[in-house]
């Protein structure tokens, strides 16, 4: 009876592996069919984009969407001309995204650091502005922004101080520096975001030892926080490069064309691209794709340390 009811028990608990292994293999199956799902409709664009970019136009027109171009329709012109439009305004963007987003970057550190480190009245007050800065729309401030440049006349302050005298300066040195303040301006309410996220997640028994050592706020900052706070800078910095990157109202607003003399970044300048009575598809699409090399080549450089930061 022992071995019989032995018997029976083991062949009950194979029965139920089965039907758990049964279970698992659908759910698997779901999830791969979901995730093959997504996948096609993430890439689509991206696939029928690229070719698109090695097109002719009438060899667009002409071909049905996502197929690869044929021998006889296949072309490098559309390239050439994104990159003679475009290459120009790409310093001009790198000129002024990179300052903006380490000045965002790090002004965004010390304002989170003062309103979750320090005690002082009032912090949770200024905090709420800057969440509430977060969601100002930026056509509401496209006005009173270009009224605030015109009004300050950065060109005649930077030839009262000799800045066009230096050999390095440029006219178009006035527009990349009203973009550098603006966007490190907005740009400072989100990092704060971020930045305090991060501290939060710090051991106060690490701030309380310091203080007790005699350290001031300042080498607190200096010598704890900001070691530590590698991983969020990194988080921040590609968060930052992307969103200035590719921003174009307010390079709209104050450079006001696609001239690269003017300042003009690569976002008006792909604009450009399209010839306004037609739709130069295949032109667009190849300078999209040599506008998004900056931004790709950061995240391939930076992704592993993003993805470290954003587990904080």
């Amino acid at each position: 009876m022992q071995l019989t009811a032995l018997l029976q028990a083991t062949t009950n608990a194979f029965e139920r592996l089965a039907v758990w292994r049964d279970q698992m293999n659908r759910k698997h199956a779901v999830a791969t069919a979901l995730a093959v799902v997504l996948g096609v409709a993430f890439l689509s664009p991206l696939w029928g984009g690229l070719t698109t970019a090695f097109k002719t136009g009438s060899g667009f027109v002409t071909t049905t969407p996502l197929t690869p171009p044929t021998p006889g329709i296949f072309t490098l012109q559309p390239w050439g001309e994104a990159w003679a439009t475009i290459g120009p305004s790409l310093g001009n963007s790198l000129m002024f995204t990179v300052p903006a987003m380490l000045l965002s970057a790090v002004l965004g550190s010390i304002a989170a650091y003062g309103l979750t480190m320090v005690d002082w009245r009032g912090q949770v007050a200024v905090m709420t502005l800057f969440i509430a800065a977060i969601f100002l729309p930026k056509q509401g401030l496209l006005l009173p922004l270009s009224r605030f440049w015109t009004a300050v006349d950065l060109a005649g302050l930077l030839e009262s101080i000799g800045y066009f005298g230096l050999p390095f300066a440029h006219p178009k040195h006035t527009t990349i520096i009203q973009l550098i303040v603006t966007h490190a301006c907005f740009g400072i309410s989100i990092c704060t975001l971020l930045f305090r996220g991060y501290y939060l997640t710090i051991d106060d028994d690490i701030l309380e030892a310091a203080r007790i050592d005699g350290a001031s706020i300042f080498s607190i900052y200096r010598n704890i926080i900001l070691p530590l706070s590698y991983p969020m800078f990194m988080v921040v910095f590609i968060f930052q490069f992307t969103q200035i990157y590719n921003e174009f109202l307010y390079a709209l607003i104050l450079v006001g064309g696609s001239n690269p003399d003017t300042g003009a970044p690569v976002t008006l300048a792909l604009a450009e691209l399209n010839s306004g009575f037609s739709q130069n598809w295949n032109g667009q699409m190849a300078g999209a794709f040599v506008t998004a090399i900056p931004t790709l080549i950061v995240y391939l450089l930076f992704g592993e340390q993003f993805a470290k930061g954003v587990e904080y």
